[in-house]
């Protein structure tokens, strides 16, 4: 019983120990948190201090250096103020000197002035003494010569005319051999080496096309029954064929190149293939059609290859393979255009302009003739909407619609265009017009000048690039027949279409005959 007292009361002993060391550990953690509270806002006030002195002393610093600039700025601009004052006080002496001088100048003018006026008394008394003078001679030439003054002065005027006109036309005449002369020299040279450096040979189409056969008795076999081979070939390609007495060949017929050669074409593969019967026909043709499309394709490809164009859009490489079957006055559309091609590109290179863009609008300047529908537009017209159409530049465009005068002339390549195609269509050979046209177009040339009066005769030579004028010596000068060559000129370049130019040459002739007895 006491050995558990004694243990109770050591442990609680124990736990009271145990609990005033605690509470004494706590105690002297709190008194030395406080310490350094204390220390801490020791610390901070004095750091506080410091921080205050130093911004004290920054913002003392600004403020002087604020100063500063302040005073600066204010002294710039009292320097600027004064300068300033220094220049208006020189404008207003300036100006008060112009003034004097202006108040100096009014002063003389208005003398001037009354002298003037003075003057102009004088000069209307003295002008009208001169009119009554005037008005006495007049009487007395009237008097004298038996004319009034209208009539005198009519006669006096039409005379004046006429010899205005002739020195006129004499001056012309000067100035054009003057400009010839200096002109001329470079401008042949340039055409003529432009045509000796491109010399092509010029193929002559026709409307027909012969078919030769090894025998007579394919004919027959062309034929067929009751003649169906040939009528569905007909139908097939549009193509007219002619079967007759001609031995060892056939006759297709047509105004369309590429229906006539799509139609030689299947002929002959239908002949080589032996089997001729209309579906077969209907079949060989539809191939054929095909074949030559992607043909002319790669015709225009090898066209713009060789010339070295590029970029050309699909549809203007097909057009320009389609030339090759096209002919112009029996020239072939394609060899003209490539020749115009190369006559643009050296007449471009000698006068130094652009020479792949004249190259470019050289070959497309026919390219109106050659599409799939045929609007009734000129074909130079239809070109330039063509070319508006796939994008070509505004010179290429204007070139191509301009080479016939449709249109007027925005660029130097233009003009080049129109001569070169002049030059291709104008060698001799290079085309060939139907025989009526041709002989009504020199009968035109010789009525036009026949109508002019004093003509006696008029003939057309030379193809029609010369046209010869006899005049009657009596009734048209030497002057007045230089006026009608000029005055037949223009009227045939408005008034008529040919190829290159016309050169016009008056003749008049003075005889003199006496009979010795």
């Amino acid at each position: 019983m006491d050995n558990s007292i004694l243990i109770i009361i050591s442990i609680a002993a124990s736990v009271v120990g145990i609990l005033l060391g605690m509470g004494g550990t706590i105690f002297y953690n709190k008194k030395m948190q406080a310490e350094k509270a204390q220390q801490i806002i020791k610390d901070a006030e004095a750091k506080g201090v410091i921080i205050v002195q130093e911004k004290t002393l920054q913002a003392k610093e600004k403020f002087l250096q604020l100063k500063a600039e302040h005073e600066k700025t204010i002294n710039e601009k009292n320097a600027q103020i004064l300068s300033g004052e220094n220049r208006i006080k020189q404008k207003e002496g300036t100006i008060n000197a112009k003034t004097e001088e202006l108040k100096r100048k009014e002063t003389e003018v208005e003398k001037a002035k009354e002298r003037l006026n003075a003057q102009l008394e004088i000069n209307t008394k003295k002008q009208e003494e001169i009119e009554k003078l005037h008005k006495r001679q007049v009487q007395q030439l009237e008097v004298i010569s038996g004319l009034k003054q209208e009539e005198a002065k009519s006669q006096l005027v039409e005379a004046l005319k006429a010899e205005a006109r002739t020195d006129a036309l004499s001056h012309i005449k000067e100035i054009v051999d003057e400009a010839k002369l200096t002109a001329n020299k470079e401008a042949k040279k340039v055409v003529i080496q432009t045509i000796q450096r491109v010399a092509t040979e010029h193929a002559i189409e026709n409307s027909v096309t012969v078919f030769n056969i090894e025998s007579d008795e394919v004919k027959g076999r062309i034929i067929g029954r009751e003649g169906r081979n040939i009528r569905a070939l007909e139908a097939a390609t549009g193509i007219e064929i002619i079967v007759d007495d001609t031995p060892e060949a056939i006759i297709l017929s047509g105004f369309d190149p590429i229906k006539r050669e799509i139609a030689r074409l299947a002929l002959h593969q239908l002949v080589t293939d032996g089997r001729i019967h209309p579906a077969r026909v209907e079949e060989v043709v539809a191939k054929t059609t095909k074949k030559l499309e992607d043909e002319i394709v790669e015709i225009g490809k090898r066209t713009t290859i060789d010339l070295g164009i590029h970029g050309l859009h699909p549809e203007l490489i097909r057009m320009v393979g389609r030339m090759k079957y096209r002919s112009s006055y029996g020239q072939n559309l394609l060899q003209h255009s490539r020749e115009v091609a190369n006559l643009c590109a050296i007449m471009a290179a000698e006068l130094g302009l652009n020479v792949a863009l004249a190259k470019r609008a050289g070959l497309l300047h026919d390219i109106g003739k050659v599409p799939d529908d045929q609007p009734e537009l000129p074909h130079a017209l239809l070109g330039m909407q063509l070319a508006e159409k796939y994008k070509e530049k505004p010179e290429v465009c204007n070139a191509i619609g301009a080479h016939h005068d449709e249109v007027e002339m925005t660029s130097l390549i233009s003009p080049i265009v129109q001569v070169c195609d002049a030059i291709s269509g104008a060698r001799p050979g290079a085309r060939r017009e139907m025989e009526d046209a041709y002989v009504k177009r020199l009968k035109d040339l010789e009525a036009l000048a026949q109508a002019y009066p004093g003509v006696k005769q008029s003939y057309a030579i030379q193809a029609g690039r010369e046209l010869r004028v006899i005049v009657e010596s009596e009734k048209v000068s030497d002057k007045e027949s230089e006026t009608l060559a000029f005055d037949i000129s223009q009227k045939i370049q408005n008034e008529m279409t040919y190829p290159g130019q016309v050169r016009i040459t008056v003749i008049r002739e003075v005889r003199s005959v006496s009979i010795a007895k």
